[in-house]
């Protein structure tokens, strides 16, 4: 079976392959709680910075955090955490993200297979470190699907910036258009709009689905609906 709509399929990570809710907000706490050192009235610093909710562990909708690189979570924290340098941080933070609890959105392995048979090249690009993205891909035994994997701090620049989506389309030979530009947040959205290439918005991110839908092509549950729209006519 081949796809209609399209050649390859870039994913965004967290709140796309991941639920960013189940993967992050209890594993956000924790870190900002390990920052702290105990003190509660610092946590609530860090927390506010990072548009965290402590009380319900959950980020607000419009963190931040939610689409934004390890760098601008490192400078975020330094701002309110005593004699913390973002650039010791970041290295840090990208750590601990890489042993981050892991939540499917779907189950991943028979999706990527099933697009896989479809003809599709598929790819990753996230906002995350390269390193937490190689060690959730092979955590969720999935690495081997994907043709190219990048991270914000892979070389390629980071979304909503379209080069690093430009460099997936070069590395699997196809033109923009030919691509289908997969992610939870607006930042996903735009990057791929600015590319040249179709855009899909899935909601098990924060964001909802009247914020994404003026910038998406459709705005689907989850990732696993892909396989129907990528071959409806």
């Amino acid at each position: 079976m081949s796809a209609r709509r399209a050649g390859a399929v870039l994913f965004d990570k967290d709140g796309t392959l991941f639920g960013f809710h189940a993967t992050w907000s209890a594993f956000a706490a924790e870190v900002i709680e390990e920052l702290a050192a105990g003190d509660a009235a610092l946590a609530q610093s860090v927390a506010r910075a990072l548009g965290f909710d402590l009380a319900e562990r959950r980020f607000h909708r419009d963190s931040p955090v939610i689409a934004g690189t390890n760098r601008e979570v490192a400078e975020l924290v330094a701002t309110v955490l005593p004699g913390a340098e973002a650039v010791a941080l970041e290295p840090w933070l990208a750590a601990r993200a890489a042993e981050a609890p892991l939540a499917p959105a779907v189950p991943l392995a028979p999706l990527m297979e099933r697009l896989r048979e479809m003809g599709l090249r598929l790819g990753v690009m996230t906002n995350d470190s390269e390193l937490a993205a190689r060690a959730h891909l092979l955590a969720a035994e999935i690495e081997a699907a994907f043709d190219w994997m990048a991270g914000a701090d892979s070389g390629h620049g980071a979304k909503p910036d379209p080069a690093p989506l430009l460099a997936f389309a070069r590395a699997v030979a196809l033109e923009p258009a030919q691509v289908v530009m997969v992610g939870d947040s607006l930042h996903d959205l735009h990057a791929g709009r600015a590319a040249g290439m179709q855009v899909v918005g899935v909601l098990t991110g924060p964001a909802e689905a009247n914020d994404l839908a003026p910038h998406a092509d459709a705005v689907l549950p989850d990732i696993g609906h892909l396989p129907a729209w990528l071959t409806r006519g």
